[in-house]
């Protein structure tokens, strides 16, 4: 059973990735960023998930963005609320955090290498990189790159993989996936303000 990192947030989109993962017959590590997040609840839900997805060993890393800052998510910036599909599309949001999935994907590069694992799934998906630089298929492509170019394995003919399996997916599509896997969508948090009601 081949072993594979999961960029595991706790949220909608990682989770369903997961259970990809997972329903490919993959060996599961989690890998959580505790980056400073304002929504840190999401934590919580990673660690009920990877109970969930009896995952093989789940490394919670401390890492604090808000030293930082630069976003709603690390900063005292307000987050945004009743955003239209016009507004995300228009421009970068300020719950962009500078370098995020760069950082995050380094890390799991590093983690997958030590364990000798051949893939990190992560949950970038369609919505996300209309607004989102380091969700495009450009940056993902270009990472896959770092990661042969720069890791012992990459230079011995064995790269880890990147892989983003929702990437050209709508949210509609997304959850229709996770139910069919049975996805514990209760576990989840994708909320940026989890105590508003109708506020995503």
């Amino acid at each position: 059973m081949s072993k594979i990192v999961v960029l595991a947030s706790g949220g909608l989109d990682s989770t369903v990735t997961a259970a990809i993962a997972k329903s490919e017959g993959y060996e599961l590590y989690f890998l959580t960023v505790d980056y400073g997040q304002r929504h840190r609840t999401e934590i919580a839900c990673a660690q009920k998930i990877s109970d969930y997805f009896q995952v093989r060993e789940h490394k919670i890393v401390p890492l604090d963005l808000r030293t930082f800052g630069g976003s709603a998510l690390t900063d005292q910036i307000p987050v945004p609320t009743n955003r239209t599909p016009q507004d995300r599309e228009q421009q970068i949001p300020v719950t962009y955090v500078p370098a995020r999935n760069t950082i995050f994907l380094s890390l799991a590069l590093a983690y997958a290498e030590v364990l000798g694992a051949s893939n990190i799934f992560f949950g970038a998906n369609i919505r996300d990189y209309s607004g989102y630089p380091d969700c495009r298929p450009d940056f993902i492509r270009a990472f896959k790159e770092v990661a042969r170019l720069g890791t012992r394995l990459g230079l011995a003919g064995q790269p880890v993989d990147i892989l983003a399996p929702l990437l050209f997916l709508s949210k509609r599509e997304i959850i229709q996936k996770g139910h069919a896997l049975g996805v514990p969508f209760q576990w989840t948090n994708s909320c940026y303000n989890p105590g508003l009601q109708n506020q995503p």
